[in-house]
């Protein structure tokens, strides 16, 4: 059993930056120890996300390529967004196959809930594998149409080393979609 800490003692809040995506907050700092430090991190946005690993009847599975403004590049990777406001997991997770490739799910198997950086960011993804997919077409909100990519099942691995395929987040989830696609 892990222990499990009592956090420092939150001395000061304050949003130091902000753009109209994010808020970056300075937290001032005691440790149980008595020292003291300043801490930065992504204000809490209180949204979540989901990712999801669609596989097809005929064993493929769908990424899409899309363009990531970090990297400046295009990027392979798993259907993904935010939750919205009074949506569940499962909800948003449909929501987002059906605006990124076209397809619902009849079952969507949750894999993991995950954290990007805990250090700097509380928001959570749900890692999440879909089956028994069918046709239906929602609009999305991306500034161009995504490219869907059919990629087989059986050389799933292979995604692991593909350049354009980089992203932690669909990495996790390809695994561990691979661990519980193994024990069905």
């Amino acid at each position: 059993m892990v222990k499990k800490n009592k956090g420092p003692e939150i001395l000061d809040s304050r949003v130091v930056a902000s753009s109209r995506l994010f808020k970056i907050e300075s937290l001032e700092l005691r440790f149980s120890n008595g020292v003291e430090r300043t801490y930065e991190r992504m204000k809490p946005s209180g949204r979540n996300a989901v990712m999801v690993v669609p596989v097809t009847e005929e064993n493929d599975l769908l990424l899409v390529r899309e363009y990531a403004a970090g990297t400046e590049s295009y990027e392979l990777g798993f259907p993904k967004g935010l939750i919205d406001p009074g949506e569940s997991v499962l909800e948003a997770a449909n929501r987002e196959l059906k605006e990124e490739i076209g397809f619902g799910a009849e079952v969507m198997t949750p894999l993991k809930e995950v954290v990007l950086a805990p250090s700097y960011f509380s928001s959570k993804m749900t890692l999440l594998l879909a089956k028994g997919l069918y046709p239906e077409k929602l609009e999305g909100d991306e500034p161009e149409p995504l490219e869907l990519v059919r990629w087989p099942l059986s050389q799933a691995e292979e995604l692991l080393t593909h350049l354009d395929f980089g992203e932690a987040r669909s990495i996790t989830a390809l695994l561990l979609a691979l661990k519980q696609l193994s024990q069905e």
